[in-house]
């Protein structure tokens, strides 16, 4: 099979590495991921054995496809054919449930819609188990960055220390509302915050919506978490502070800002357009059993 699978963040580095920055747009989850991982350890996102792979289509030929998981999150596609993401889903189909990326512990799989739902069938196919659309996602790039057509009053500024407790339930409801599972909270902010990564925007001093700007990684750099809270919503402070943790990752030499939204928030996808951001691909996660 010209599917590579190791536990090797190292190895996964050496040899997908070069692909993985290639295509930073399109691999923008792993290449955070794998950042995130070296920094922390590979037990940043949980407690088991983190997963990767690489894909060649002739056994001498170039990478052309990387994946990796991180339990009990679900796989992550990057990059690749609809092909290979179809071979990849029969060779974890017949692998050991005891192993780290056993069929039997598999739960989800996300990325590029057209990969991932090839996944998925090829899944079905060799397990019987169906996946479930869980969400589906439109990624976008930064094309010429625009101020919000209604600007809201106040201002942007970084996070720092004494805004910790704030970010914290921030970030939780942010989770709880969007359904995901941010392993350690405290953590997160932490280092976002010391790396000065979180953006708040400010009015009448008081913090009223938060943006995430990550490290600039092969040239690329992804907004997110965005989040307002209730209390302060509907009066624009979310374009806001997106905007301006956007510009603030092109002055640290991102050539591309990307963003995700979920396609079923309309105003998420129409507030982003309107400063700058443009259609890369749509992506979906699929959820298997359960």
């Amino acid at each position: 099979m010209p599917w590579t699978i190791s536990s090797s963040l190292d190895d996964f580095r050496a040899r997908a590495g070069g692909f993985l920055a290639a295509h930073p747009a399109a691999n923008t989850v792993l290449l955070t991921i794998t950042d995130r991982l070296a920094a922390r350890g590979p037990h940043y996102y949980g407690d088991g054995v983190p997963v990767f792979g690489w894909w060649r289509a002739e056994p001498d030929g170039p990478v052309a496809g990387a994946f990796l998981r991180t339990p009990p999150f679900a796989l992550r596609l990057g990059l690749m054919p609809e092909s290979a993401a179809a071979e990849l889903a029969t060779e974890l189909a017949t692998r050991s449930a005891a192993g780290p990326a056993g069929g039997a512990a598999l739960t989800g799989a996300a990325g590029g819609a057209a990969a991932t739902l090839a996944f998925g069938a090829a899944w079905a196919a060799a397990t019987g188990t169906k996946g479930a659309v869980r969400t589906n996602e439109r990624l976008y790039r930064l094309g010429e960055p625009a101020d919000p057509p209604r600007p809201p009053s106040g201002r942007s500024r970084l996070a720092g220390a004494a805004d910790r407790e704030l970010l914290i339930r921030w970030l939780t409801e942010f989770a709880e509302a969007v359904d995901i599972r941010i392993p350690d909270v405290a953590t997160v902010v932490d280092d976002r915050t010391a790396a000065g990564q979180l953006h708040l925007w400010e009015d009448g001093g008081r913090p009223v919506a938060v943006a995430g700007a990550s490290a600039v990684i092969a040239g690329m750099s992804r907004i997110g978490p965005v989040y307002t809270p209730a209390d302060a919503r509907g009066r624009g402070y979310a374009s806001g502070v997106t905007a301006a943790a956007s510009v603030a990752a092109l002055d640290r030499g991102a050539g591309e800002v990307l963003l995700y939204t979920d396609l079923a928030n309309p105003t998420s996808n129409s507030i982003y357009q309107q400063i700058g951001y443009r259609p890369v691909e749509d992506c979906v996660e699929l959820a298997f059993g359960g």
